[in-house]
């Protein structure tokens, strides 16, 4: 009976995934056109970080012979004199077409981008990061309730699939507001000691920690401070850097 109820649950949601996709056709979070929610030609198309160009320290596009953002100058409006972190990288420049697919994601719901979003970040990871696990940016209690899920959790999922490497949740959710058109020092007073490590996080290790977006690095900064504080060393993986 059990195993005949499994059945028909699984027929159900094939069933209601077979009539979802008949109202409304799985289309390209970038150019629109039907058949899949990221297409081969946008994907193909996306401006990615030439990682041979890039700050080996922080990701930077274009800052392997003068970093934009791990100098005194950059670094001084952050509060600090080096990133904490050992090491980041991202995928793709934010522009118009990554930031479709990021908004796609994040606020129109459309999860399935999680998948290869992690795809393509996994192929900037540089090949000597050696790390045990993969942990996340977790989102606010508020933003969570908004979405009706945790986009940080898929992508973190997603990554550590395609990595091979265990999903460790090390972060408790941060009681902040969206940084979104926050600017530079309203984003480091907006997550300046909010976020705080799970009890998880005191057995310490290397962490690959994940997020969609870095745009001034206060995010990836405060969620470090409080995993090394645990002992952790982290790296930070993003989608895309703006």
């Amino acid at each position: 009976m059990e195993r005949f109820s499994h059945r028909a649950r699984r027929a159900a949601g094939i069933a209601a995934a077979a009539v979802a996709e008949a109202t409304w056709p799985t289309r390209c979070a970038v150019c629109d056109l039907p058949g899949a929610v990221l297409c081969v030609s946008c994907e193909a198309r996306l401006s990615y970080v030439d990682w041979w160009r890039a700050c080996p320290v922080c990701g930077a596009p274009f800052g392997r012979v003068q970093c934009s953002e791990c100098n005194p100058v950059t670094l001084g409006h952050l509060g600090r004199d080096a990133f904490p972190f050992a090491g980041c990288a991202s995928a793709v420049m934010f522009d118009d077409d990554s930031g479709r697919i990021v908004r796609t994601f994040k606020d129109q719901g459309e999860r399935r981008l999680a998948e290869p979003m992690a795809r393509i970040m996994v192929r900037a990871l540089p090949p000597n990061w050696e790390f045990d696990a993969v942990s996340y940016i977790p989102a606010s209690e508020r933003a969570r309730r908004e979405r009706g899920f945790d986009h940080g959790a898929d992508l973190g999922r997603a990554v550590a699939a395609q990595t091979g490497r265990p999903l460790r949740p090390l972060l408790a959710p941060p009681r902040t507001k969206d940084q979104r058109g926050l600017s530079r020092t309203e984003r480091l007073g907006n997550l300046e000691g909010r976020f705080s490590a799970l009890p998880r996080a005191r057995t310490g290790g290397r962490v690959l920690v994940v997020d969609d977006v870095f745009t001034t690095g206060a995010t990836l900064c405060a969620a470090t401070d409080a995993l090394a504080a645990c002992g952790c060393t982290v790296y930070g993986l993003t989608f895309a850097r703006a």
